[in-house]
């Protein structure tokens, strides 16, 4: 079978793709899955430059995310069968054993694509939601909104009832973030604070959601309503931002660091009740995971590459 694999950190001009034995048949417990489609994103880039803050012993094979079908299923495997759609970790390779436990099933019909694509944004959009009770009739402020942790928030704070603004940086972008249910789209190249003012009345937004940073976080200070959040989601724009403690006092805001990872870490059980809710809503329809490129295995480097010049809006798969 092929796998992708980063063999240096460095460039993701240096991954290799290999031919390399299928694993072996599933033990007690675990189960064989043929993916079907796989999900890579900003991380993927920053983690074989070897700048993320986990750091995989080499060689590792790219990518976590995906999905696929259940081709053999180890002794007590009872809650899923041969033939049955799961999301399953594995990155970018064809075939993949797991513990059954780390498998979620899919109801039949669902998109494998979209299955593939919707886990790590959707889940981060969410929890971000939580960690900010966000209320229906909110303004929710989405920076990157074309990005897939954006996009993720934008179609979660429409079902939670919020009133939603996102930024992008090309009126293409904004017309998927409008098509995703965004009530109104800033390009903000040229800034953004006097537009979100303007449109909430001189209030501001009560929760922001910002996986820019940098200039952008500066000017969400001076566009956050009073009690509002800020929620740190990370740092695409480059820069790590420095918070105004004065700001947050004068405001009286808040501003909430998280990550999807610590949730799974310190409270597994709400992370996976999170992971229901998310495949739940995906079978019925209610969000909407938005691909803009599907690429073969063998082109995994150019869909880091798309990510890399912001020519992804939503979610890149490999297929």
């Amino acid at each position: 079978m092929k796998a992708v694999f980063c063999e240096k950190l460095g460039s993701h001009h240096d991954l290799v793709t290999r031919e390399i034995d299928s694993p072996a048949s599933p033990k007690e417990g675990e189960i064989k899955v043929a993916l079907q489609a796989r999900g890579v994103a900003f991380t993927d880039v920053l983690m074989v430059k070897g700048e993320y803050q986990v750091k995989p012993e080499l060689p590792f094979i790219v990518g976590g995310e995906g999905a696929g079908t259940i081709t053999e299923v180890g002794a007590n495997v009872t809650e899923l069968a041969v033939g049955d759609a799961v999301l399953a970790p594995g990155g970018c390779v064809e075939e993949v054993v797991i513990h059954a436990s780390r498998a979620t099933f899919l109801p039949p019909g669902t998109d494998l694509e979209a299955a593939a694509s919707f886990r790590g944004n959707y889940a981060t959009a969410l929890y971000g939601m939580q960690r900010a009770n966000l209320q229906a009739g909110e303004t929710l402020l989405v920076h990157g909104a074309a990005g897939g942790v954006g996009l993720a928030a934008v179609d979660i704070g429409k079902l939670m009832g919020a009133r939603v603004i996102g930024t992008a940086s090309t009126a293409e972008k904004l017309a998927v973030v409008k098509q995703l249910g965004a009530d109104h789209g800033i390009n903000y190249s040229d800034g953004f604070r006097d537009e979100v003012k303007e449109l909430t009345g001189g209030r501001g937004a009560d929760v922001i959601y910002d996986p820019v940073g940098g200039d952008v976080f500066d000017e969400s200070m001076r566009c956050i309503a009073p009690f509002g959040r800020i929620l740190i989601v990370g740092f695409t724009g480059g820069r790590a931002a420095l918070a105004k403690t004065n700001h947050l006092l004068v405001k009286d805001a808040s501003l909430i660091g998280y990550t999807v990872g610590g949730l799974q870490r310190h409270h597994p059980e709400w992370a996976k009740r999170n992971g229901q809710v998310l495949v739940d809503w995906l079978a019925s329809g209610r969000i909407h995971p938005y691909i803009s490129h599907r690429l073969p295995l063998e082109q995994t480097a150019d869909a880091l590459q798309l990510i890399i010049d912001r020519q992804v809006i939503g979610k890149a798969i490999v297929v």
